[in-house]
């Protein structure tokens, strides 16, 4: 509550300012004419000192709807912590408070004499998300709902496949996707989300955004796609609620200016030009209006579409042809007894899946020792060889050494019995987490011929396999998808997958091209080994043709 001290030095203010404006009229005793006019003065303070106590109630209001808010929301989310930021919408919500609202919480409350909380706010925001973070969940939406062909609203709702925490967005949280997409460039998703701002607002929702600041960013971002007269009509509707709008009063000018430059240009032109131009343009809107939704390369559409579950290319007679089994490994010591269960996911490249492999109990414990390592996953420049952060890969890793953890020891020793192959000259168990609509698009795990020095400083040769552990299930989205074979994988949690991405005789299988697809509801967590060339000469011998 607002102290007694604080309350008294503002009224001081106060009085002191009105006091200041008659300090010309002195001797005011001398006059009840002079007098009766500090009445009037006594009250407007007074006034005013209703004013502001009923701002500081107001305040102390919004601060406790807040808290209220808030309390209710932690505790559901802390039951789930994971589940809960499974959902894309929860987490981009997450970014935006504690980046965006939390510091208006703070402004608002930072007149108060709370020194303990402003002082421990302020500590705790130097370890808040930052622009970037916010950015970077905003773009995970918008990335979310290309690859899975989301529409605005579904997304809005939090309607999404699998999700146990659906949570609404509000015409706020809709304008900020649109605001970041249009500060991108992306007229596209701009459209959406301030069209769905805009839906949401006129359906009666409450917000301090009114329709002005929407029609504005909506007509614009409509004519930068080409539809010039349906940028007009939304121009119109803005300066029927603000006349005296400048933007749109320059807008609407220049919008009627090239409506009837093309009607003219139109009209001149010959009668099959005519067809030919009308065709134009309208296909011209059309390409525009997907150009930011799926870029323009057929590897991409495979592997959105694999991503979906659509394009899969396994026919009845390839799965026939597919097995589950009992496996030990050529009579391996240590699974003779007790075989894994092992099965066939696709035949060429052969990738196979180990399950029950890991237990909960193990990947626990990985996950204990990779969390305070994680750091944001790098790629390798194919030109320099550097490590480096990519907008393509989003996810944090973590590396684990045999020698930290007889546990990891165990891992490393297990996947050499099941594979037959070295693990001395083996890269170190990699742990990923995948973040906010979190993915790796497409890549080679081996290094090409172009890159002769992609892993020159390990003295190890080239990646010869890949051994994939998943350490969790996935509501939705997630998979790891192969676009060149028509291929999905799906987490499974406790299994894991494995394929070679070298032949026998050492050159590269350019079929593994794979990508982690992005999460759409859920908490991705996966190891991997990287198998390389060096030790495996008699457990993996060449031959002598190049693709066997």
């Amino acid at each position: 509550m607002l102290s007694f001290g604080m309350a008294l030095s503002c009224l001081s203010l106060l009085v002191l300012s009105c006091l200041q404006s008659l300090s010309a009229n002195n001797d005011f005793f001398t006059s009840i004419g002079q007098m009766t006019d500090l009445l009037y003065t006594e009250k407007d303070l007074v006034t005013s000192l209703k004013d502001y106590i009923k701002a500081e109630e107001n305040k102390l209001e919004r601060v406790k709807q807040w808290a209220d808010k808030l309390d209710l929301l932690s505790a559901a989310a802390v039951q789930d912590p994971e589940g809960f930021l499974g959902h894309p919408v929860n987490a981009f919500k997450l970014m935006k408070r504690l980046n965006t609202e939390w510091g208006d919480l703070e402004s608002l409350v930072l007149s108060d004499t709370t020194e303990g909380f402003i002082s421990n706010l302020t500590i705790q925001r130097q370890h808040f998300p930052t622009d970037e973070d916010q950015t970077g969940a905003a773009k995970a939406l918008l990335r979310l709902q290309d690859t899975y062909k989301l529409d605005a609203n579904t997304i809005s709702t939090g309607d999404l496949p699998g999700a146990k925490h659906k949570s609404l967005m509000t015409v706020e949280d809709c304008y900020e996707l649109g605001k970041i997409a249009y500060s991108d460039v992306d007229y596209y998703h701009t459209e959406l989300w301030m069209a769905q701002a805009l839906k949401q607002l006129d359906g009666g929702e409450e917000s301090p955004l009114d329709r002005v600041i929407l029609l504005d960013y909506l007509s614009y971002s409509i004519y930068q796609q080409g539809d010039i007269e349906r940028a007009l009509e939304l121009t119109k509707q803005l300066l029927a609620l603000d006349p005296e709008h400048q933007r749109a009063k320059g807008n609407l000018k220049y919008f009627e200016f090239q409506l009837e430059k093309l009607k003219t240009e139109a009209a001149d032109a010959p009668p099959t030009e005519k067809k030919l131009a009308k065709r134009e343009t309208t296909e011209k809107i059309k390409k525009s209006k997907k150009k930011f939704l799926t870029p323009q390369l057929p590897e991409r559409k495979k592997y959105e579409m694999l991503c979906r579950g659509e394009g899969i290319r396994m026919t009845p007679r390839r799965q026939s042809r597919l097995f589950c089994r009992y496996y030990d490994n050529k009579h391996n010591p240590m699974y003779v007894l007790a075989p894994v269960k092992q099965q066939d996911e696709w035949d060429r490249p052969y990738i196979v899946r180990f399950i029950d492999i890991i237990s909960d109990k193990e990947i626990e414990r990985v996950k204990q020792l990779a969390k305070p390592r994680l750091r944001r996953a790098t790629i390798s420049n194919p030109i320099t060889g550097v490590l480096e952060t990519a907008p393509y890969r989003i996810s944090k890793s973590a590396w684990l050494t045999g020698y930290e953890d007889p546990l990891i020891d165990r891992i490393n020793q297990r996947i050499e019995d099941l594979t037959g192959l070295e693990m001395d000259t083996a890269e170190e168990l990699q742990v990923a987490n995948y973040g906010v609509g979190g993915q790796y698009e497409p890549h080679f795990d081996f290094g090409r011929k172009d890159e002769p020095d992609a892993f020159k400083e390990l003295g190890t040769g080239n990646r010869i396999a890949t051994w994939l552990f998943y350490m969790s299930d996935v509501a939705a989205g997630g998979a790891t998808v192969f676009p060149d074979i028509g291929a999905s994988v799906w987490p499974q949690k406790g299994t894991a997958v494995f394929w070679y991405n070298l032949f026998p005789s050492g050159e590269g299988d350019y079929s593994t091209r794979h990508a982690a697809c992005p999460v759409l509801v859920g908490n991705k967590w996966v190891s991997n080994k990287w198998i390389h060339e060096r030790g495996q000469e008699w457990r993996r011998p060449c031959a002598l043709n190049e693709t066997e």
